[in-house]
């Protein structure tokens, strides 16, 4: 089991790379044509609407709902059975996006407005948004349909295709920045006009993998449209808490966003840079774990197999304290190197920069956090509790909120990002402990946990010393060329990645025995 999770793992984890790397050349591209002003500012929201619904259309509540019942269809059923459940889903789910979208479309100056109120007070700022949004919000539709794809291809093993899907994301912003922006008398429309086209190249791309599985199916709707089929009737049960729930990360990086559009230009695209670097860590590893462990949870609760379960969950947690501590503190050592590094070139200024890294050091204290709640919440929603989890965001998003008016005065833009990364670890915390009084999961091995966890911390302080030895002098990021900064970036990441992992080692802490067929 270890051998082909680690495989699965490596697999995403390499994609998702390559997806993030070409998403941070597109943000230097964005920076360098565009800098950090108001028209950014407004593309940004108007990309992160859809975004935010695709999250809960998608591979948010939707994926989280839905997997489970496609793992026992797949499991206790016979095939036909999966296709019809799949060809109902796909309608039902259709016909509501259809319906969104459309509403987007005839009313997007009330959706600016509902998501970015301190537009109000620049309307040619309004209005340029709301013409973005009209573009950037018929995505929704195709990447939910993308993401339904994934999550079938998911079940079914095929991790590959889903994983690489993002790149073409990445590509089609590339293109649309260097080839078309000189096009248009808003130069920032070609963004916009390249998210539509990613939608629909995404979606397209899916379908022949899905194909070869046997289940492209036509699109279905049964009467009434959801309560009709046993199995969509169960998937929206199950996703209407969800939709909540598993996107409290999302609604609090929209509440951020809200937030500073009441504060000076440039703080939404400040906080968007700095959340991109956090994105780093968390799409390459906590959405790569939580995606390989999401179905193999479901199957084991499927097939009734409790101490595996606690195993394959245990096993998890244990993997994410071991990259996520030493991560947290790496992005706050070298928060302005990394984005001085990427960034600051053309538009995108020394002060934008430094704005920039403050609240990269703040949302780095809740990295842990926000992968923590991928993999706890992934832990009920396999076992299709859905309530338990929105029950915990509830409470995760009145302290978010509560934490953004105490310091959003102080702070400003960073103020935004510290109360999203404490109301997401107080979210994980939460998870945690309901796991551990429901009986679902307690940590196995209480002294083994106490020892590895002391290992990570002395290793993690031994990589900080020579991180803040070496990031004594800012100014020498400032002086030096593109080339130069990113071969002293790739120096310090390399030797203390080097540090970190020697420490371990010296320690007892191989890598080799975290993966062995032991080891879960």
């Amino acid at each position: 089991m270890s051998r082909s999770l680690l495989r699965s793992l490596s697999t995403i984890g390499s994609f998702t790379l390559l997806s993030r790397i070409l998403g941070f050349v597109r943000d230097v591209v964005i920076a360098q044509y565009f800098g950090a002003g108001a028209a950014v500012d407004a593309f940004l929201v108007a990309f992160k609407i859809p975004n935010f619904m695709r999250r809960l259309f998608a591979e948010g509540a939707f994926s989280q709902a839905f997997i489970p019942i496609l793992s026992e269809y797949k499991t206790q059923r016979e095939h036909k059975e999966v296709q019809d459940l799949l060809a109902h889903t796909v309608g039902s789910l259709g016909l509501i996006l259809s319906l969104v979208t459309l509403f987007g479309l005839v009313f997007s100056p009330l959706v600016v407005m509902i998501f970015a109120p301190g537009f109000t007070q620049n309307p040619e700022q309004l209005g340029l948004t709301a013409d973005l949004l009209r573009l950037t919000f018929p995505y929704l539709l195709f990447i939910s349909l993308t993401a339904f794809a994934s999550a079938v291809l998911n079940t079914y093993g095929r991790f590959a295709v889903p994983a690489f899907t993002p790149v073409l994301l990445n590509v089609c912003l590339i293109s649309a920045a260097w080839g078309f922006s000189d096009a248009f008398e808003q130069p920032i429309m070609a963004l916009a006009w390249g998210v539509l086209l990613a939608g629909i190249v995404q979606f397209l791309f899916q379908l022949p993998f899905v194909n070869a599985l046997h289940l492209l199916v036509r699109p279905r709707l049964a009467s009434p449209i959801i309560r009709g089929h046993e199995g969509v009737r169960r998937i929206f049960k199950l996703m209407l808490p969800a939709l909540f729930g598993v996107s409290v990360t999302q609604i609090s990086l929209l509440i951020d966003t809200l937030m500073a559009s009441l504060l000076v230009s440039g703080s939404v695209s400040w906080l968007y840079y700095s959340d991109r670097l956090l994105e780093f860590p968390v799409g390459i590893f906590g959405v790569a774990l939580a995606t390989v462990l999401m179905p193999r949870l479901s199957k084991l609760v499927a097939a009734e197999k409790h101490e595996d379960y606690q195993k394959t969950l245990d096993w998890g947690l244990r993997l994410v304290f071991l990259v996520c501590v030493p991560a947290t503190l790496g992005l706050m050592w070298l928060a302005e190197p990394i984005l001085a590094t990427l960034f600051n070139y053309g538009e995108f200024s020394q002060h934008d920069v430094e704005m920039s890294a403050r609240s990269l050091v703040a949302y780095a204290i809740g990295l842990s956090g926000f992968v923590l709640i991928k993999i706890l919440a992934s832990g009920f929603f396999s076992r299709q509790d859905t309530k338990t989890p929105v029950k915990i965001a509830v409470v995760a998003m009145v302290s978010n909120i509560t934490l953004n008016l105490i310091f959003i005065v102080p702070l400003a833009h960073a103020g935004l990002a510290l109360a999203t990364a404490l109301s997401a670890t107080i979210n994980a915390s939460l998870l945690f402990w309901q796991l551990h009084k429901q009986n679902i999961y307690s940590p196995l091995a209480a002294s083994h946990w106490r020892g590895f966890l002391a290992k990570i911390l002395i290793a993690s302080v031994l990589m900080s010393v020579w991180l803040w030895w070496g990031t004594q002098n800012p100014q020498v990021w400032w002086d030096a060329g593109a080339i130069e900064r990113s071969a002293r970036l790739m120096g310090w990441i390399g030797s203390a990645i080097t540090i970190y992992f020697v420490s371990l080692q010296l320690m007892g802490l191989s890598l080799k025995s975290f993966f062995s067929k032991k080891s879960i």
